[in-house]
């Protein structure tokens, strides 16, 4: 009966230590598994925490910087240009000076809207038509014409603007000795919607004064490129006859330097502050969003 029982211990006991055995080797990969997914879940948090160097918040953070220094910039130049223009209004103001008979053109910006007195005689046979131009809802021309004067050097004069009905015929009936008050200009810049002159064809569209002077007779004729625009001081009414009659209208005595660097200020902050706004708008909904548990298994 020992035996038996022996028996009996021995094939029932056996198989069931074997199972146990079985039943180990499962929970031992399972705990290899768990420690892998603890590591990713910490490689999740890491990539969830990484975001806040994403491109969008760095270009956010990059755009109001960068819009408020430009703004800083066009303030610097709005200073420099409302100087520049009291300066050349002080210019102008002064009385008119009479210029020499032989022009150093090099220091002509430093005399810009200087008011300047001239005598001389009109050369009709090289006058010049600038434009397309519109005054006051009336297309027309500049007329450019050389003015030879009393000591015999010659300077090209804008003497105004004239309807386009008039631009083969303007009145060119001044034939003696005429004075003529204007300001000193420096060359017209052509930017990139302006055509190029056509000299041969007598086309004008821009106010190329070295290439005028030379269409007019150049250093051989005696003439200098120094550009004077005339000036008009007539009333409203002067201004409608002259347009009716073909008889060019002068500028008036004033600053037409442009300054829109105002209005560049207002757009570089304002741009510097909206993008702010997006960034703190940003901020705050990311760090609202709850964060994701680490998952376990």
């Amino acid at each position: 009966m020992f035996s038996l029982s022996r028996s009996r211990f021995s094939k029932g006991v056996l198989p069931t230590f074997r199972s146990a055995q079985r039943f180990q080797r499962p929970h031992t990969h399972r705990l290899v598994h768990t420690n892998g997914s603890s590591a990713s879940a910490t490689s999740n948090f890491a990539a969830k925490k990484s975001s806040w160097s994403s491109p969008t918040i760095l270009l956010l953070g990059f755009i109001p910087v960068f819009a408020f220094a430009l703004g800083t910039w066009q303030l610097q130049r709005l200073q420099w240009k409302i100087n520049l223009i009291d300066e050349l209004e002080e210019k102008l103001q002064r009385d008119p000076i009479l210029l020499p008979k032989r022009i150093n053109v090099s220091v002509i910006p430093e005399f810009a809207f200087r008011r300047v007195l001239l005598r001389g005689r009109w050369n009709h046979a090289h006058a010049m038509l600038l434009g397309p131009r519109v005054r006051e809802g009336t297309h027309g021309y500049h007329v450019i014409t050389p003015l030879v004067r009393t000591d015999g050097s010659t300077v090209l004069v804008d003497r105004g603007f004239i309807g386009k009905d008039f631009a083969e015929h303007h009145a060119r009936d001044e034939e003696g000795e005429v004075e003529v008050l204007g300001m000193l200009r420096t060359s017209h810049k052509q930017n990139s919607f302006t055509p190029d002159n056509q000299p041969a064809e007598g086309k004008w569209y821009w106010a190329d004064i070295d290439s005028m002077a030379e269409s007019a007779g150049g250093e051989a004729a005696g003439v200098q490129p120094v550009f004077i625009e005339q000036i008009f001081d007539g009333h409203a009414g002067d201004a409608t006859t002259y347009l009716s009659k073909g008889i060019p209208i002068g500028r008036s005595a004033t600053v037409d330097v442009r300054n829109a660097h105002l209005s560049y200020v207002i757009t570089w902050y304002s741009l510097s502050v909206f993008t702010t706004v997006m960034l703190g708008r940003v901020i705050l909904k990311r760090r609202a969003q709850p964060r994701r548990p680490m998952p376990r298994r």
